[in-house]
């Protein structure tokens, strides 16, 4: 067999060619050749661009009227994506790189083995996919799922290789391909939320979406909330012994009893009811604890955030620090490790002690804990990878935030190979009044939380622990305790993360990925600084949008990342899973356009953008261009069109005219009209001729 070995990037391919031993050769038995794309090399078309002529006016329209899409009227065509090159800042078309690897794919290759990262969104198989089909690749596809890059991993993925050739009977595929169908379609939502915006004045692009409108929705429920608290403190009868254990009476979170009271005056009438008691039924029992669970990228993204490591720093340092093999996969939804990755790591278990200073005498617990190892998995909780650095320090040159993470990640694995936290729990009432209990616990052995305690880094509220005498005793006397309703917290990336996984709402990589696209950009919803949350006027606006909608609510929401999984367990179709985005436009549109006549009572009048005297309108031309009447700039950087000159490009021809560059050299600069794309926006314009 001959096999072209496509991965998703050039780090993944470099990582291939070392385990197999060359970017051409052979592996057990078989010739083969190592390429890579860059990510996504293509992406859908504009709405209109995949409709019939005839319904092209509505699908490009922000007009409600024609909300909601059939989706089945759009053809799902992709096209070129345009990446901006690092060095020089230009835009440069996936396409000379497809047609380099179409031409490839025609050297008798016998298969195509798809070798993108085995996400559990279907991602890595998707863009494998819209690769395959953009270079007319006919022949048979191959899948090699790795756990990570290490050499032993690739080296196992080649050897147990699945064949994918009918991508609609590939269950990674159709989920990622619905999932990104939904997405794309879903900015029907963003287009209603804009334009009822805009009717009110504010002129913002409210971008809604699956997670993006929960997120949203609930920080702005939360400032008000904050907003809205005003204190009421009440008043009820506790006991106290010598050793200050709080006797009190218990009741459920969602009761009220009659004996807690709004007047002091009342607790103090019931107070003279009682006398000093004395305390029986003393009970300790000895308990355990086993360590936390592994931590996901989203909590350990909520434990590095007060540092003031944002999640754009995190997701990129960690994804470096994985190239490296420095860390495990990032985007896992697996919170335990596999027997075959648990053993992979035990012996290097002292060596990670070492870097990250926990003492390896409380390291004795090397066995699989059934809590922590399970034999279901594929890529494993987010964890240290294989290669161990000589030093924190020396990870800095992955990104500010590396030392952080892997000292983190690695002392929450560690703890698991320590013994449970031991502890007494002890329990007493008074004989007088035995609807009075205190209970609490008491430390014997810390065990794995002197290696690393994940629960109480993920505390949201810092509860102020005190360290209790285990004596009860004997005698209890009565007081008034006075109370307060809780002020709610400050929205933080700590608590925001406790919100979605108590909801289960999203992975931790996908919270975490879209709390920090939310915040980049002049566009951002909100800022994140020290792991604050703080909405931008774009976010109040969106939040506002979506108060009663389906897109915001957490339970919607998890149910639409269940249905994306069942598409790629063939539990259900993709036009019955696209169907859902249908019914929440259909249901959200009306109560987006009463929202947004909100606007104005809750912000205030919209802000009024000052144009100053430099501002220049640009005046546009009109005329027939490829049959089609269109209108373009008549001014391109410093040089106005001559009529003569707009009719040259307007029948397809070159002008060449001086100009200057931005620090003001002189050059000619040549070109011709075109159709081109500005921020996801269509338009006709000069374009000039690459350099050569």
């Amino acid at each position: 067999m001959k096999y072209l070995i496509v991965t998703e990037k050039p780090s993944a391919a470099k990582n291939f060619v070392k385990a197999l031993g060359g970017q051409t050769g052979q592996f057990s038995g078989n010739d083969y050749r190592i390429v890579n794309l860059h990510g996504h090399m293509m992406g859908f078309k504009e709405p209109e661009e995949m409709v019939s002529e005839d319904k092209q006016t509505a699908y490009k329209s922000w007009t409600l009227n024609y909300l909601p899409w059939q989706l089945d009227e759009m053809n799902w065509q992709r096209t070129y994506l345009k990446q901006r090159q690092p060095r020089t800042g230009r835009l440069k078309s996936t396409k000379t790189e497809l047609t380099e690897l179409r031409q490839e794919s025609k050297n008798k290759y016998d298969a195509l083995v798809i070798a993108t990262d085995t996400d559990p969104s279907g991602e890595g198989d998707l863009l494998a996919w819209e690769v395959i089909d953009a270079i007319h690749w006919q022949g048979r596809v191959l899948r090699a799922n790795f756990v990570d890059e290490a050499p032993n991993s690739i080296r196992k993925a080649m050897e147990n290789l699945t064949d994918v050739s009918d991508k609609w009977q590939h269950g990674a595929y159709l989920k990622g391909e619905t999932r990104s169908r939904w997405d794309f379609a879903s900015m029907q939502l963003t287009r209603i939320a804009t334009t009822s915006a805009k009717k009110a004045g504010y002129k913002v692009v409210a971008r809604e979406g699956r997670l993006k409108s929960v997120i949203v929705w609930k920080i702005f429920e939360q400032m008000q909330a904050i907003k809205d608290y005003v204190k009421k403190p009440y008043y009820e009868i506790c006991f106290a012994d010598e050793s200050n254990h709080i006797y009190r009476r218990q009741v459920s979170k969602s009761t009220i009893p009659d004996w807690r009271y709004d007047d002091k005056v009342q607790a103090k009438q019931e107070l003279q009811r009682y006398d000093t008691a004395n305390v029986i039924n003393e009970h300790h029992e000895k308990r355990q604890q086993a360590p936390d669970k592994l931590l996901d990228l989203a909590g350990l993204a909520a434990i590095l955030a007060p540092r003031g490591f944002d999640s754009k720093e995190v997701l990129q340092t960690y994804q470096k620090m994985y190239e490296a093999q420095i860390v495990s996969y990032p985007r896992t939804d697996d919170k335990t490790v596999t027997p075959e990755q648990f053993f992979e790591l035990l012996p290097k278990v002292d060596q990670i002690a070492d870097v990250v200073g926990v003492d390896k005498q409380l390291l004795t617990h090397r066995q699989v804990r059934a809590t922590h190892v399970k034999e279901t998995g594929s890529h494993g909780a987010n964890r240290p990878g294989i290669k161990v650095p000589v030093n924190l320090a020396d990870l800095s040159k992955y990104g500010p935030s590396a030392a952080a993470i892997y000292e983190i990640l690695a002392k929450n694995y560690l703890a698991m190979l320590a013994e449970n936290y031991v502890y007494d729990h002890v329990t007493a009432q008074l004989a007088e009044y035995p609807a009075f209990k205190t209970a609490f616990n008491i430390p014997i052995a810390l065990n794995y939380k002197l290696v690393y305690d994940a629960q109480k880094a993920l505390q949201v509220d810092e509860e102020v622990t005190h360290t209790q005498n285990n004596q009860v005793g004997p005698q209890a006397t009565p007081f008034i305790f006075e109370g307060a309703n809780k002020k709610p917290p400050y929205p933080t990336t700590k608590w925001l993360m406790a919100f979605l996984e108590k909801h289960n709402v999203g992975t931790g990589a996908t919270r975490v990925s879209t709390l920090s696209q939310m915040s980049q950009g002049s566009k951002a919803m909100m800022q994140e600084k020290k792991g604050r949350l703080t909405l931008t006027e774009t976010g109040n606006v969106s939040a506002i949008m979506v108060h009663n909608t389906w897109i915001a609510s957490p339970k919607i929401t998890k149910r639409l990342f269940e249905i994306m999984n069942e598409v790629g367990e063939f539990k259900i179709s993709m036009p019955d899973a696209l169907n859902s985005l249908t019914q929440v436009v259909a249901h959200d549109m009306p109560i987006m356009v009463q929202n947004a006549q909100k606007l104005e009572t809750i912000l205030g009048k919209p802000k009024i953008k000052k144009t100053t005297s430099k501002t220049k309108k640009t005046e546009k031309v009109s005329g027939l261009f490829n049959n089609q009447t269109i209108q373009f700039s008549k001014t391109w950087s410093d040089h106005t069109f001559s009529d003569a000159e707009i009719q040259t490009l307007l029948s397809g021809g070159e002008v060449s005219f001086s100009s200057k560059t931005k620090r003001g050299k002189q050059y000619t600069a040549t070109g011709k009209l075109a159709k081109q794309t500005f921020k996801g926006h269509s338009y006709y314009g000069f374009k000039l001729n690459p350099k050569s």
